[in-house]
């Protein structure tokens, strides 16, 4: 849903009327009506499969089937003959990367999934023009965007040695060729099939095996199994009421004020001609903002939905809480009070931000990353002539908040006062450049764009060019210099004397790197959710490390994946990260101004009271919404349980504690021998019954207390 709804019956949907009723009855659309049954549905079946399909009790498969049946069984109901289309384009993919080689197959299935949606597009607009009713585009956007990261996985992992990887794209490698069950599960599970948001194929497939319980998942290295520890299985009730009651309330925004500022009001001769710019500004501001509630109902629906199946957890924070941001899609305190278009761009569709910094920021060259990421973005949502104004007016803005800040944001910094006054301004600021800039994308026309931008008399397209190309001859920035020692600090007075620059480094060269997004983020926030061996080894012996190269092959050979590089005996114990830092700007990290940080500290404050609540009567009393059953595991008071091995403890995979299983992701073992001749209990998880599973788990809990491992973390969450 990229529009906002029509409440009349819409004669080109194919979905089913069987609530036609319904929708009559509460004033909305059949198709809205099918799409909140089904994520209402599924919400409920998260439970279920959290709790009766949980991996200590089924089996791998048994799970990847029911996530992939449901979500075909939502993708008919909502979209009839269309589904067709969730089936084909996935297959058409599947057979690509099933035969193509490695080393090119990144760019063919991007190809191939890029012209199949760009043909849906084009017929959506053939035969349905400007059309606000529930579209098989939108699911198959999601898919798009799930395919051509597990290429570029699959690439990474086969051919790419490590050293060429950032942070992030060696967390998602893959060196293992996805099953057919795996790879249709990942694309059409239950949970995301409607309304994303994008889960990464390695974030999907530990959660369906249960290996994101494991702080060091046995795919990212030869670990000891002594070293691992299991994470204490959190429950979701606190994130998803949360998350629902802020759907609800974004709902009820949006269905109350979209009928007040109706987008379609912006390309009537009467607003254009009969109302001061003043007014065109506010309007255009206030109606966009409403469409924003409508995303995010959607997004904190989906988000919900998956966290409620156990998907998203990413362990707890300093306080001990439990964190479940993994897959989040917006954050909507963080967007509306960002006081710079990084802040906003950061915390908007971050799913599809990560998607785009993954396939196109980190891999082309920098001067044309911007530019290029915008232009995906923009083909990625069709070919509506709004679309593209409003990137092509994004690009432009971007370019021009990242130069103005560095030109003026350090002459408000000297006190607290001129800080917060910076703070608020830019605030404002922000959210009339996004009115201004987003209008046409909900406008969709190109002629009724462009009238509404003469009569705002291109003024904020000339600032902008004026503040790139102009401005900084006269105005001299924030610089940022080094010392001998390497530090960096900054001199912005304007004083020449203030520059300090050695090792014959320009100063142009320093100033560069004061950019929106060239402040090196995926080394700053894309960390991996365990730094491999590999990762902590000294320049030298990455250096001295021989890698096998791929050879040449035919396309229908089985593919072998690239070796992992050996772990030497001076490395230092791995660090468990968050999976969440591996792919996108963790929302307490953004650098937020004085003014979002304290709105958010506040509101964050009267949450948590209303989560206690919430925690000491609701989840007592309510059933149905969630799975409030207190498992064992959720049950025991510690924030992690350590299982060593090598101690005189309990090893993880061993017969009194195999809770998980050992996960074989390559297709050679180290020993060489095929994974297919493997003992069965390799590729099958325990088919004990509940009552064996529990009697093992006391076992191991005995066992560690009567040895008196210490089972709390020194910093109080998991790392």
């Amino acid at each position: 849903m990229l529009e906002p709804p029509k409440f009349v019956e819409n004669d080109c949907y194919d979905g089913s009327r069987t609530f036609t009723w319904l929708a009559d009855m509460v004033g909305l659309s059949v198709d809205l009506v099918n799409f909140l049954i089904c994520q209402i549905s599924a919400l409920f079946l998260a439970s279920l499969f959290r709790s009766v399909l949980h991996p200590s009790k089924v089996s791998s498969k048994l799970r990847h089937t029911f996530a992939l049946s449901i979500g075909l069984a939502f993708g008919y109901f909502c979209f009839g003959s269309q589904a067709i289309h969730i089936a084909g384009l996935p297959a058409v993919c599947y057979i690509v990367i099933r035969t193509q080689d490695p080393r090119i197959v990144q760019r063919a299935v991007l190809l191939v999934a890029m012209s199949y949606l760009l043909g849906v597009h084009l017929m959506r607009q053939l035969y349905d023009y400007g059309s606000y009713a529930l579209d098989i585009t939108g699911p198959l956007m999601i898919i798009t965007q799930k395919v051509t990261s597990l290429a570029f996985s699959i690439h990474d992992g086969f051919v790419r040695r490590d050293e060429e990887l950032t942070k992030a794209q060696q967390y998602h490698a893959i060196r293992k060729m996805p099953s057919a069950l795996e790879y249709f599960s990942y694309v059409w599970h239950f949970q995301s099939i409607l309304a994303g948001p994008l889960v990464f194929y390695k974030d999907y497939i530990e959660f369906v095996e249960g290996y994101n319980l494991l702080s060091s998942p046995p795919g990212n290295g030869n670990l000891d199994s002594s070293q691992k520890e299991v994470v204490i299985e959190p429950s979701p009730t606190k994130a998803v009421i949360r998350k629902v009651v802020g759907s609800l309330v974004c709902a009820f925004i949006f269905m109350k004020f979209v009928k007040i500022y109706p987008v379609k009001d912006m390309k009537e001769d009467d607003f254009l001609n009969n109302t001061s710019m003043i007014y065109k500004y506010w309007y255009a501001m206030m109606a966009t903002t409403c469409i924003r509630f409508k995303y995010y109902h959607a997004w904190l629906l989906a988000d919900a939905i998956c966290n409620n199946s156990g998907l998203g957890f990413t362990g707890y924070d300093k306080d001990g809480d439990s964190k479940w941001d993994l897959i989040s899609n917006i954050n909507v305190l963080s967007f509306e009070f960002s006081t710079n278009m990084r802040d906003a761009i950061n915390n908007w569709n971050c799913g599809t931000n990560r998607w785009l910094r993954t396939l196109v920021y980190e891999r082309v060259p920098k001067q044309y990353g911007t530019l290029l990421t915008f232009a995906l973005s923009a083909v990625w949502h069709g070919f509506y002539p709004g679309y593209y104004l409003t990137f092509a007016t994004g690009a432009v803005v971007v370019t021009a908040a990242r130069t103005g800040r560095r030109l003026f944001r350090h002459r408000f910094q000297s006190t607290q006062v001129t800080r917060m006054f910076y703070d608020i301004l830019t605030c404002l600021i922000t959210r009339v450049v996004l009115g201004y800039a987003t209008f046409p994308f909900v406008l969709l026309e190109f002629m009724g764009s462009i009238k509404l931008y003469l009569r705002f008399y291109l003024c904020l397209h000339i600032i902008s060019l004026v503040t790139i190309f102009i401005l900084p001859k006269f105005i001299r920035g924030e610089r940022r210099t080094t010392n001998g020692s390497g530090n960096v600090r900054l001199a912005g007075s304007g004083n020449v004397k203030d520059v300090v620059t050695t090792n014959g480094e320009s100063t142009a060269a320093l100033t560069a790197g004061n950019d929106l997004n060239d402040d090196r983020e995926e080394d700053k926030h894309a960390q991996c959710k365990v730094n491999t061996p590999i990762h902590q080894q000294p320049a030298a012996a990455l250096h001295n490390t021989t890698e096998q190269q791929p050879t040449e092959q035919p396309n229908n050979v089985n593919l072998r994946p690239r070796p992992q590089q050996q772990q030497t005996h001076l490395e230092k114990k791995p660090m468990t990260r968050c999976a969440r830092d591996a792919v996108s700007v963790p929302h307490d990290q953004c650098e937020m101004d004085q003014l979002s940080s304290k709105l958010k500290e506040k509101i964050e404050a009267e949450t948590k009271n209303i989560e206690e609540f919430i925690d000491k009567t609701v989840t007592e009393t309510v059933s149905g919404i969630v799975e409030f059953k207190k498992d064992l595991m959720r049950d025991i008071e510690f924030p992690k349980l350590k299982l060593p091995g090598s101690n005189g403890g309990i090893p993880l995979d061993s017969t009194t504690g195999g809770g998980l299983r050992k996960r074989n992701i390559s297709s050679v073992h180290d020993n060489g021998t095929d994974p297919g001749n493997a003992p069965a209990d390799l590729h099958h998880p325990l088919e004990e019954n509940g009552a064996a599973f529990l009697k093992k788990e006391i076992e191991v809990i005995n066992a560690v207390v009567q040895q008196a491992v210490p089972a709390v973390l020194s910093n109080g969450h998991a790392k």
